[in-house]
């Protein structure tokens, strides 16, 4: 495939200007959502053959979300393309102020394995809504689901408008010559360098929706009932393999034992087993291999079973964990949950701050100065109080890193506006502009410009 082909007759298509047309944007909209449904089976067969993600898990984490996203637009997509009216200052008087949002032009969609619809189709949906064509390069990791994709996009849309491009690093390297107007990545840290060197090298901007080991605090006020219930539903879901998953979890050490024993009680009540249609399996031998080699028998509070054969973990709690064992010393993406402890609950702030800064972090508390306490001294992308991994549900809220986490935001409003560029234009009247910023100066043009500035 030439790529290269493909970026220049979407450069074209985009310089035809049909993409800027709010009906335009709409009509293609609507086709995506209806491709989706007509092939739903297709991309359920697709997931579950990569590793063994259900109907349901595909549905309510991956398609559904590409769905909203896609409604979304389609109700706000007029308001949201309206150029705002803003206030003039005085000395451009008189005169009116707008914000114009336009399409930054061909942009290019790098994909991740582990929600591979989801993380995909997603940017895929906020660049098109923002009136740009688009080059989608989905993780080859997840194969099937890559495939899947190609075959129901490609088919329907033109290339010159949207096309899925196939193939591995190889083509990755060969696509990232090439000069986008933006770029947008989700992946590890490590890859995310790569991505933003290449960028560079064009002055092309990028977004990056990267990782980090994400903590879940848990105090001595919290309801352990309910912190347990969900820190567990939202470590083990897609077994582990979601960037904003509880990485580790901080406890309070007066409120260890009790804290642990709910865990293990949620992990047995919710049936993470290797033949649960609720429990994916990891995704390749690598990952596997990896993950296998980061439980410490010794540590093992709860599971610790692996199978290679079926790439399966089943769900693993460490206990008595410290900062320098090796569990500790990259993300984690897996099912494995390292628990640490704390005396005083801003030494654990202090801990977590001292490392890189997290795409989530979590706390689970019943005590008001210790909300304020997590939001202020803390830097990390989004999180949730009592809560985990729902932030990223709301539209409303922009969902993306900081520091080595990532770099912009996406969701609802803020994808529209990763993939745009907000144009200021000063519309002046013709009359009555007074001739102070004119030659000759003097001192009493001066006078007045102080006063007017």
């Amino acid at each position: 495939m030439n790529f290269q082909e493909i970026l220049v007759s979407q450069r074209e298509f985009f310089g035809s200007q049909k993409t800027k047309s709010v009906s335009f944007r709409k009509i293609y909209l609507e086709k995506l959502k209806k491709t989706i449904l007509q092939n739903e089976e297709l991309l359920y067969e697709a997931i579950y053959s990569d590793f063994g993600k259900s109907k349901f898990d595909t549905y309510t984490t991956e398609i559904s979300f590409v769905l909203k996203d896609i409604d979304y637009f389609l109700k706000n997509l007029k308001s949201l393309t309206k150029p705002k009216k803003v206030r003039t200052n005085l000395a451009n008087q008189f005169g009116s102020s707008k914000i114009y949002p336009e399409p930054l032009g061909n942009a290019l969609v790098i994909g991740a394995w582990n929600y591979p619809y989801q993380l995909s189709l997603s940017p895929v949906v906020a660049a098109l809504a923002a009136g740009n064509t688009c080059i989608l390069k989905p993780s080859e990791i997840a194969a099937n689901t890559m495939r899947a994709m190609a075959k129901i996009i490609n088919e329907n849309f033109p290339k010159e408008y949207l096309f899925v491009a196939e193939g591995g690093v190889e083509e990755t390297t060969e696509i990232l010559k090439l000069k986008f107007d933006k770029i947008f990545f989700t992946g590890s840290p490590k890859i995310g360098k790569i991505i933003y060197e290449a960028a560079a090298k064009h002055l092309t901007p990028v977004t990056l929706e990267l990782g980090g080991k994400s903590p879940a605090i848990v105090t001595s006020t919290a309801n352990f009932d309910v912190a347990a219930k969900r820190i567990v539903w939202g470590k083990y879901l897609n077994a582990g393999q979601t960037c904003v998953a509880p990485d580790y979890i901080l406890v309070d050490a007066k409120v260890k034992d009790s804290f642990l024993d709910s865990l293990k009680m949620y992990i047995e009540k919710f049936r993470y087993e290797a033949d649960s249609e609720h429990y994916t399996k990891i995704i390749n031998d690598r990952n596997y291999v990896r993950l296998a080699r980061m439980i410490d028998p010794e540590k093992v509070f709860f599971g610790g079973k692996t199978d290679a054969a079926t790439r399966f973990i089943q769900p693993t709690i460490l206990k008595d964990v410290t900062w320098n064992d090796a569990v500790m010393q990259e993300e984690i993406f897996g099912p494995i949950l390292p628990v640490l402890t704390f005396d005083n609950f801003n030494e654990a702030l202090h801990q977590i701050s001292e490392h890189e800064k997290p795409l989530s972090a979590y706390l689970f508390t019943g005590n008001s100065e210790e909300k304020e306490h997590f939001i202020s001294k803390i830097s990390f992308g989004g999180g949730c109080i009592n809560d985990v991994v729902m932030h990223l549900s709301n539209d409303y809220l922009p969902f993306g890193g900081v520091g080595n986490s990532g770099i912009g935001n996406y969701h609802g409003k803020y994808g529209f506006e990763a993939f745009s560029h907000r144009k200021s234009i000063l519309d002046r009247a013709t009359w009555g502009e007074p001739d102070l910023k004119y030659p000759p100066y003097t001192e009493k043009k001066l006078s007045w410009i102080k006063k007017l500035m």
